[in-house]
């Protein structure tokens, strides 16, 4: 079976064991507690909404942890929780792609959606539609500390729309203070690598804000362009290994949320001592993980690509 057709039949299974539990009550409550209710479509998204509206609603995630984004495909009580919300919270420019429909159809029946993406000064990545290159914005912000900062006053002026009664904006300036603190943190980690062993070789093209923020060239993606959902052809494969050896690239860095079969079969290809190296990228990790906050996630994520960047030019 080919890939796609193994993540179509995942999505068929996944939604029938969605639909069974939605008629047996199970799964999260979206009504549980008192106060506004928010949903938000990715963890990330979920604890950025859970540190501003602290004890004073309740927040739901859509997509829950572990799962990527650009797979996730919506389910009949997906629909109806993004229906009850006062708030729903999405990332767009295009990541949740099997929730775009569910969520343009809410929206237009009155549900209050705020769209994160487009307002935290998105960069643009380069991707192949078929057609020739082209480029279009990148939906991964998060990697970026202080555009979650942004995110989590644009949540809390929201909120204040829905709520003029909630001390909504003093909250989420709070959690945008401690996400300032760890950008700060981040630098300090990262500044062991060297700059000329700051190049990342990526599963997909999911840290470009991440590059950007801290003086990283992104030296390709063994999925090109920002969609797991892409299917790299044996060209693109090859020329990646070539210029990983021109680059003397030590590391690969896959995601939590994708096997990492590919990423495997390339470090074989490249050499011996090319590694593959898991990051949290479309997901915040398990508890206990080190990863199962944003903050944490991303300090994670900094320790792992400093460690392995550090210690292959020992």
């Amino acid at each position: 079976m080919t890939r796609s057709g193994i993540r179509h039949r995942a999505a068929l299974v996944a939604l029938a064991l969605a639909l069974l539990a939605a008629a047996c009550g199970g799964g999260d409550d979206t009504d549980a507690g008192e106060g506004i209710s928010v949903l938000a479509t990715t963890t990330m998204l979920g604890d950025i909404a859970s540190n501003v509206v602290g004890n004073s609603g309740t927040v739901t995630t859509l997509i829950p942890a572990g799962a990527d984004p650009h797979e996730y495909q919506a389910s009949a009580r997906d629909a109806a929780a993004i229906q009850e919300a006062d708030l729903v919270i999405v990332s767009g420019l295009g990541l949740e792609e099997g929730l775009g429909h569910v969520i343009d159809a809410a929206r237009a029946d009155g549900a209050n959606v705020l769209e994160i993406g487009p307002n935290v000064d998105p960069i643009l990545f380069a991707q192949n539609d078929g057609n020739g290159e082209n480029f279009t914005e990148d939906p991964h912000f998060w990697m970026d500390p202080l555009r979650d900062a942004e995110a989590a006053r644009q949540i809390g002026a929201a909120l204040t729309a829905v709520d003029p009664n909630g001390d909504w904006a003093a909250q989420a300036e709070t959690y945008a203070s401690e996400l300032t603190s760890a950008d700060a943190q981040i630098t300090s980690i990262l500044s062991a690598v060297p700059t000329d062993r700051r190049k990342l070789v990526t599963n997909h093209d999911a840290f470009g804000y991440f590059a950007a923020r801290y003086g990283f060239d992104i030296i390709g993606a063994v999925v090109p362009g920002g969609s797991t959902l892409a299917e790299p052809s044996s060209a693109e494969l090859s020329a990646l290994v070539d210029k990983m050896r021109a680059e003397g690239v030590t590391a690969i860095f896959a995601e939590t949320t994708e096997p990492t079969t590919l990423a495997d079969a390339l470090a074989a290809e490249a050499g011996k001592s090319v590694e593959v190296i898991e990051l949290y990228a479309g997901s915040l990790g398990a508890p206990g993980s080190g990863a199962d906050t944003l903050i944490g996630m991303l300090t994670t994520n900094a320790r792992r690509i400093a460690d392995a960047l550090v210690t292959a030019g020992s």
